[in-house]
């Protein structure tokens, strides 16, 4: 039986609806695995209308979603009857239920293997803080989710990955002061050590090659420009060599993603978010999909987020979507001794 990817609707006052449609009227072009929202179909119909776009839904669940992908979007409805009411480009604390409950219902789908991964909508973290959300943000709340009650979350890591470039912060959300203070050797090793693994297990790559920018100007230039690049991601680099995970550093960072950079290199870790994420934005900023490493299933997202300025008024691209659910269905695809 042929599985369907599980999309979550993400905030539906952002643009997560329309280009999840977009994504559906793009499914030929662009060769997509089957993939079903889940949400309310009576909104997606709503939204449809509103954009101008002919879009047959379909009622459906995991099992029945592949069969009915050539025809109609396949919507699962969400849970205990919740319905959205949301307008779009005015985000509403009222939503908050129903965006977290298609997170919930597609992680236990993929969990009890319905679905072999699942893709994220954007969704505003301010909006649900508003209505009660306690986790830092989608990715921990993810990891919260995949754990059984009791158990330690799973560390979760970010990887910004495009054909052109695959990049991992190791720090993330936090200001550029504290940066020091967070960057130890131990993070650096645990953040390696999940890239390498989910690079040979989910990617297909027997001996994956990574690098590690440094943290200031010329990788500190032997001490004088900062002493964290010699006294903290040096002795790192080693502590992953000797467990034989083949990574190279720490380099300058501002010669590090130059074409012939990147050609010696599968992903790039960068101590600041900014270091990682300004060269994928400008190498494959419509391109660009995050994938959360580190979890005990396969999740992917648009590498953006609700553009609530644009919401409902048909300017949103679905590109990045596009991609996520490309690769998601890339990585899922069952191989043939290739790789991903």
């Amino acid at each position: 039986m042929t599985t369907a990817l599980a999309l979550t609707q993400g905030d539906p006052a952002g643009i997560g609806p329309e280009i999840t449609l977009r994504a559906w009227l793009a499914r030929e072009e662009h060769g997509l695995a089957p993939f079903f929202v889940i949400g309310d179909p009576d909104f997606l119909e709503r939204i449809a209308t509103r954009l101008g776009l002919e879009i047959p839904l379909a009622d459906a669940d995991p099992e029945t979603a592949a069969d009915a992908f050539a025809r109609a979007l396949p919507v699962m409805r969400l849970p205990d009857g919740i319905t959205v009411a949301a307008e779009p480009g005015r985000p509403d604390p009222a939503s908050a239920a129903g965006t977290l409950a298609s997170i919930e219902e597609a992680v236990r789908l993929v969990r009890v293997g319905r679905a072999p991964a699942l893709v994220t909508n954007p969704i505003a973290k301010h909006v649900l803080y508003e209505a009660g959300f306690r986790h830092p943000g989608h990715t921990e709340y993810l990891a919260a989710l995949a754990a059984a009650p009791g158990e330690v979350p799973p560390t979760p890591v970010m990887l910004l990955w495009s054909e052109a470039l695959a990049v991992v912060p190791v720090t993330i959300h936090v200001a550029l002061r504290r940066v020091p203070e967070l960057l130890t050797a131990d993070l650096v090793v645990e953040t390696a050590r999940i890239v390498a693994h989910d690079m040979r297990t989910r990617f297909g790559l027997a001996s994956p090659r990574l690098v590690l920018a440094g943290l200031n100007p010329h990788a500190g230039e032997a001490g004088t420009m900062g002493t964290e690049d010699r006294d903290v991601l040096a002795p790192a680099i080693e502590r992953l060599r000797a467990e034989g995970i083949a990574i190279t550093g720490p380099h300058p960072a501002d010669t590090l993603f130059h074409a012939r950079a990147r050609a010696t290199y599968d992903v790039a870790l960068a101590p600041t978010h900014d270091q990682a994420l300004i060269p994928i934005k400008t190498l494959a900023f419509d391109e660009g999909v995050n994938v959360t490493l580190g979890l005990p299933f396969l999740r992917t997202s648009p590498d953006h987020g609700t553009a609530f300025d644009i919401a409902g008024k048909g300017l949103a691209k679905p590109d990045s979507l596009i991609a996520a659910l490309k690769l998601a269905g890339r990585l899922t695809r069952p191989r043939d001794g290739g790789t991903a």
